[in-house]
């Protein structure tokens, strides 16, 4: 028989101490959506931290619990807090790392460092450096290595290009957002050297262009030019990560994709912690080496999960004092005003830019559409549907521009017949093959060197996506009046009792 002694040298020294498989949840663009909330044309509910937290404590694996960016901006408590209630929830939670996403940026890049100050776990950026020294931003990590069930798993955070327009210009002018494949090389080089078990990639970037919708892309094959941005080329330059996690588009991915150029599994999550991806990392038992990653979309729905009670109770700290601003009746509306499902005019978007033009006194108002965060309801309009609305701390700018150069600025402002402007006060028609476009005010074209004035947001005058042609406009003030408090008088002033004038926007073919 074996003494005690001979058993304990036996386990430790010749049995490897190694998971077989090592779990990953994944969330991300979480946008400030922290509790659960009911699903339209049923009785069900889902999401949130409360949900996610008691599918956790079902799980029976070593598990790593990662984020990629856009934590807190869309909610009240979000915003209110300026991202300080996610870090509660996500140190409560016990989240290992996040990716930096643009809206992180959105109180400024001081904000963000006290929100990383008060963090319990790293905040990644491996491709964003200052452009006066071309150091790394100090603030931010490249990467971790964090060791879970005997195996050491590096995690690397990558984030959007685009973030040096997708979130206020002015929040990130001294910053670079260095490329996203070249810095996934780069930074690869170094973690290779240390040998980790397995490698993780986060990304503030998508697959592809696709956004807001979740679908199983497991067997889909993508053409060269939807394989040229996102995370398939990140994947292909890591040269070797197991999963990489991307976000930004609002997108979710039921079973993952396999890039047959790199073998990474990529992994989408979705937004608004309605969902997780749950990834599960596998080794061999005898040696310990990564083996296959596979991955699913879990829907959070409450009757399934259950909520843990602590984390409901924290949250409900949060909202206590958020409810008695956001709970103030503003007005009425005898509609919904949902968003366009064909990318036109939508019955939202119509009310907003009118309620921009009346509100300005202008001509014609012009609102990107991605900036018109949800639906409003009908019945009492509280200030939270207007928050959720509008939940940017953008301003009014009023310009003076010509019939072309407004022209201009809708036709960069069109992709594939989908449209990234809202617009009042005129109608624009256009076919997709070949493109062309007509701008018509009061039933006739807009002549080129007739002039207007335009209300929009200060997002898109001060280089934000889409609007680089509000730079050639004879005047431009901006009036520093945030526009949610411009939509908040006009619906004081105006109940809403019809749906607004449609067909603005016109696809002939």
């Amino acid at each position: 028989m074996k003494t005690l002694l001979s058993l304990l040298f036996s386990v430790s020294f010749f049995s490897p101490a190694v998971a077989g498989t090592v779990a990953v949840y994944h969330t991300s663009d979480v946008h400030g959506w922290y509790s659960a909330r009911a699903v339209k044309g049923s009785t069900r509910t889902i999401g949130g931290f409360a949900a996610l937290s008691s599918l956790l404590k079902t799980e029976k694996n070593p598990y790593l619990l990662l984020d990629s960016g856009d934590m807190f901006q869309g909610t009240p408590e979000g915003n209110y807090t300026r991202g300080m209630a996610s870090i509660v929830l996500m140190n409560k939670l016990g989240y290992s790392a996040a990716d930096v996403g643009n809206h992180d940026y959105d109180y400024g890049e001081d904000n963000l460092k006290v929100l990383i100050a008060s963090a319990a776990f790293p905040m990644l950026g491996a491709n964003v450096y200052y452009k006066d020294s071309g150091k790394h931003a100090d603030y931010l990590k490249p990467y971790i290595i964090v060791e879970k069930g005997g195996e050491r798993i590096a995690i690397l955070g990558i984030a959007g290009k685009h973030t040096a327009t997708s979130t206020l210009p002015s929040n990130v002018k001294h910053l670079n957002f260095g490329d996203e494949a070249a810095e996934t090389a780069k930074w690869m080089k170094e973690i290779l050297t240390k040998r980790p078990d397995a490698v993780v990639i986060l990304a503030h970037i998508g697959l592809g262009s696709g956004s807001g919708q979740k679908l199983d892309i497991s067997t889909f094959a993508f053409s060269d030019s939807e394989a040229a941005y996102g995370t398939i080329p990140v994947a292909r330059a890591a040269r070797g990560a197991a999963v990489v996690l991307g976000g930004h588009n609002h997108a979710g991915s039921l079973k993952g994709y396999t890039d047959k150029g790199s073998n990474t599994l990529i992994g989408e999550s979705f937004w608004g912690l309605t969902d997780v991806t749950k990834v599960s990392l596998n080794f061999d038992d005898s040696t310990g080496k990564f083996k296959s990653a596979t991955a699913e979309l879990i829907p959070l729905w409450v009757d399934k999960t259950g909520e843990d009670q602590e984390i409901t109770a924290l949250i409900k700290d949060f909202s206590r004092e958020v409810d008695v601003i956001m709970d103030k009746p503003l007005g009425e509306s005898a509609v919904d005003l949902g968003h366009s499902k064909d990318g036109l005019d939508s019955p939202i978007g119509n009310w907003f830019t009118d309620a921009m033009r009346r509100q300005s006194g202008t001509d014609i108002a012009l609102q990107n559409s991605a900036g018109i965060r949800s639906d409003m309801k009908k019945g009492v309009i509280r200030m939270r549907d207007i928050y959720q609305v509008m939940p940017f701390e953008n301003t009014l700018v009023k310009l003076t521009m010509t019939g072309d150069q407004i022209k201009r600025l809708i036709s960069e402002n069109m992709s594939g017949g989908r449209a990234k402007l809202q617009v009042s006060g005129i109608t624009v028609r256009f076919k997709t093959e070949p493109f062309e476009l007509t701008v018509e005010k009061d039933g006739r074209e807009l002549k080129p060197d007739e002039k207007l004035t335009v209300a929009t947001n200060n997002y898109l005058t001060t280089g934000g996506t889409g609007g680089k042609v509000f730079g050639e406009a004879e005047k431009s003030e901006d009036t520093m009046q945030p526009i949610r408090d411009l939509l908040v008088k006009d619906i004081s002033e105006r109940p809403v009792k019809e749906l607004p004038v449609p067909g603005r926007l016109v696809r002939l073919d």
